[in-house]
């Protein structure tokens, strides 16, 4: 059973699109349709080569699926073993699938590419959970993601244990240093979008205490404090929470630009709720997979 949490519709449209890239107009592997009988069947294992976490098990079965539909067949049985978020081993046995050799070559692919960088991106994103764990901050991903990939890639960040943030411009304003000259302050931009969009969440980004102090005026109540040094972070966020208190309203706080695993910990202790990553989906490394047949 798929996961209800994965995004379904979002696998189909890229699957569809990576097997005609793959297999062209005509749907044809030409070296297993030369050297595989169309009546061979096999076992296959998809393996893990290496440690990491598991993400996009349920995208074999639509590109089996996909492979059945472009060739008449049956698609080969599936049998999914581990389950997304799970923390793999090397030599793990993640899935096995029975049926036609050349349906599962055909297959190969483009499975391992997609599951490769989504089980990339959890185990990336684990590594930056687990090093934020007992500081009650959360890491969050960002806009910084594949084109095409969106949907799959926020689902990877939440399987690796983090959290998403906005899914586009379409569901949260963000107010950003380009906003703010545009508008003429940070007064103006916020007080453009609540009347323009008066139910949408508003977070404003800022590069120093006066700044935050300026945006909780104005009635931002979500902060972004984007390049702050570890003492500079502190001291905003508790000057933030000291204003917020007096005006009997809560915050939330989150910190981007420029960090890293190293000081992951020190940054989350700081009081501050969210640490968004881009990294998360823009530079992280493939987890080595594989489809063996035995």
């Amino acid at each position: 059973m798929t996961d209800p949490d994965f995004p379904l519709e979002a696998a189909r449209r890229l699957v569809d699109t990576a097997l005609a890239e793959d297999l062209g107009p005509d749907g044809l592997d030409v070296t297993s349709s030369a050297t595989i009988p169309a009546d061979q069947v096999a076992t296959g294992h998809v393996v893990a080569r290496e440690r990491g976490v598991l993400a996009g098990a349920p995208v074999i079965a639509l590109v089996l699926e996909g492979v059945a539909a472009l060739t008449g067949g049956t698609p080969p049985s599936l049998d999914v073993r581990i389950a997304d978020g799970t923390r793999l081993a090397a030599g793990d046995v993640i899935a096995v699938l029975d049926g036609s050799v050349r349906q599962v070559l055909m297959a190969e692919r483009t499975l391992l590419n997609v599951m490769s960088r989504l089980s990339g991106i959890a185990s990336h994103t684990r590594r930056w959970a687990d090093a934020l764990a007992g500081t009650g901050c959360s890491v969050l991903d960002t806009r910084k993601t594949t084109p095409g990939m969106r949907e799959l890639e926020k689902y990877a960040v939440r399987a690796g244990g983090g959290t998403n943030k906005r899914m586009g411009l379409f569901d949260v304003a963000m107010v950003k240093d380009n906003h703010v000259v545009a508008a003429g302050g940070v007064g103006a931009a916020y007080t453009a979008i609540r009347e323009r969009f008066p139910g949408i969440a508003i977070e404003v980004e800022v590069e120093s205490t006066e700044q935050a102090l300026e945006a909780l005026e104005v009635g931002a109540r979500f902060l972004m404090c984007d390049n702050m040094s570890l003492d500079l972070l502190r001291t905003t966020v508790d000057a933030a929470r000291a204003r917020a208190a007096e005006l009997g309203v809560s915050v939330e706080i989150e910190a981007t630009g420029g960090l890293s695993l190293a000081v992951a910990a020190e940054y989350g202790s700081t009081g501050i709720d969210y640490m968004s990553v881009g990294g998360l989906t823009h530079s992280s490394p493939i987890i080595d997979l594989a489809l063996d047949l035995v």
